[in-house]
């Protein structure tokens, strides 16, 4: 079914060369229980790009369309590494520019990739946390998914392997959906798209996913319930959420509360313990809440990489007792849970 965007003076510019086209998406959308959403999004998408325009964003998008044309021999979405192409797929020569310009879109936080022999050794070894819950979530196939918080959007990618009817990431930062549009441009129009949107741009009682992920923002969130309702409201009734987040030790009204940093970054608010937030989450409406896993993040999961040359842990961590942040805190863990509206 062709679908026409709606009337509005912004939409001629969606398909710009500044812009990444969202087409099929909206032709996706129109389609599905989703489609209301549509009302507003083309314009949310174009009001992004202007919004947190980045200084680089005509650069990254330039090297982006100077990419050389390579048709890759495979692709699998299912390994650890989201595999596209092979070292003979492409001469030496396009070999060499591709990775210049894939280093021009420093760093790259989540991974790992390969595209045509060139291994992306991401700061985050993504698949170890696929790995951790892979086996505990319903089945993806045939579902409407969404991720929040979805960066350079490896488990979109993740996501659509294991089945995934449509998939769709939101990270507010441009650079990370350059990243995904990097891996787009060599995999092709498939069903599965990251938007430069935050959770807060999504329309209230939406509830058209069958399976929403919150992974790594909870702890963002100034307001955790007010977090966990938007969560239950973008679900549709029975659908299944994933949550993962930093946690302590503790019973069920353990939560920590960083007096300023933790592990250098200002911007975490709550981690609770897991007891507390599956008491937050049935205390926000969701049911058959499940503790699929508790983790401590080590440096094989999170390190600098030629590929991310910043500080990572092992900067976070005092170095005379790397069970505790700089700051003092325990060192980060992570809880994964899911529920079900």
């Amino acid at each position: 079914m062709a679908y026409s965007l709606p009337s509005h003076p912004f939409n001629f510019l969606l398909l710009t060369l500044n812009l990444i086209d969202y087409t099929s998406l909206y032709e996706h959308l129109a389609v599905s229980p989703l489609e209301s959403w549509l009302d507003v999004l083309p314009v949310q998408i174009q009001q992004a790009f202007d919004s947190k325009r980045h200084g680089d964003l005509d650069e990254w998008m330039l090297t982006l369309k100077a990419f050389p044309r390579v048709q890759p021999s495979s692709i699998d979405l299912n390994s650890s590494v989201i595999r596209v192409g092979t070292p003979g797929d492409i001469s030496p020569r396009d070999r060499e520019a591709l990775e210049q310009a894939l280093q021009s879109f420093h760093p790259w936080r989540k991974g790992p990739f390969d595209l045509f022999g060139i291994h992306i050794d991401t700061e985050w070894r993504s698949d170890l946390k696929w790995d951790r819950l892979s086996g505990a979530i319903s089945p993806l196939a045939g579902r409407r998914v969404l991720g929040i918080g979805c960066g350079s959007g490896y488990h979109c990618w993740r996501m659509l392997g294991a089945g995934a009817r449509l998939v769709i990431g939101i990270d507010p930062y441009l650079l990370y959906v350059i990243q995904y549009q990097a891996i787009r441009n060599f995999i092709g129009d498939v069903p599965a798209y990251v938007l430069p949107l935050g959770i807060e741009d999504l329309p209230e009682n939406l509830e058209g996913f069958d399976t929403v992920f919150s992974m790594g923002v909870l702890y963002h969130r100034r307001s955790p319930f007010e977090h966990l309702l938007r969560l239950k409201d973008l679900l549709r009734v029975g659908g299944e959420l994933v949550i993962e987040t930093l946690v302590i030790e503790g019973d069920e009204d353990a939560v920590l509360v960083p007096e300023d940093r933790y592990a250098k970054m200002r911007n975490v608010w709550f981690i609770p313990s897991p007891a507390a937030l599956t008491k937050w989450l049935k205390r926000s409406g969701f049911k058959d809440v499940e503790l699929v896993d508790v983790t401590s993040t080590t440096t094989e999961e999170q390190r600098s990489t030629a590929w991310m040359r910043f500080e990572s842990l092992t900067d976070y961590l005092n170095p005379e007792n790397p069970s505790q942040t700089l700051e003092g805190y325990p060192a980060p863990r992570r809880a994964i849970l899911i529920a079900k509206r």
